[in-house]
């Protein structure tokens, strides 16, 4: 059985929606947790400093040495709700690609964590990110191939040419089967 979800796609993808969607299919009670999570929850100071996270003009998104120590902590933060029986699903934005995976893993090391690509054509992202007042301009279309560099799936989905409950549909497959 499944612990923890893991969905990892760029900008505008649809990884909330995704995990909204999984909370009402999959059995049980799953909590959602994802790093715009832990971005609202950084001091601003972090926020307009490099050693936090920038948010380039031109969407690109620089994480620093703070920001990654508080990353490291979150991640084994929602580890130990995983361990103390929490089920969880959690989106991300791997920035360094298989890097990102590789901090995952260290963190959720012992469980079963079944890992989800979220791919969305670069078109569709865009025009999603243009509807949101709490995106940088241009994030989607940077991180759209970069944050699957080198990482490996259980599942890839496409939410720009999957409906919404394919996608679910094909996760729980693997989850709750």
């Amino acid at each position: 059985m499944i612990d923890v979800i893991l969905l990892n796609g760029g900008s505008s993808s649809g990884k909330t929606t995704l995990a909204i969607y999984l909370q009402d299919a999959l059995p049980g009670s799953w909590l959602h947790f994802s790093i715009d999570d832990l971005i609202d929850a950084l001091p601003q100071a972090l926020l307009e400093d490099s050693e936090g996270i920038s948010f380039g003009t031109d969407g690109l998104v620089t994480p620093g040495n703070a920001f990654r120590t508080l990353e490291r902590v979150w991640m084994h933060g929602l580890a130990a709700m995983a361990k103390q029986g929490g089920k969880l699903i959690i989106d991300d934005v791997f920035l360094s690609g298989a890097e990102g995976q590789k901090r995952w893993q260290a963190a959720l090391q012992g469980f079963n964590v079944l890992w989800v690509g979220v791919y969305c054509d670069v078109e569709v992202a865009k025009a999603r990110e243009a509807k949101r007042i709490d995106r940088v301009a241009g994030m989607a279309a940077a991180q759209v191939d970069v944050v699957h560099e080198g990482v490996r799936y259980d599942v890839k989905v496409d939410t720009s040419n999957m409906p919404i409950e394919e996608c679910v549909r094909l996760i729980k497959e693997r989850c709750c089967s």
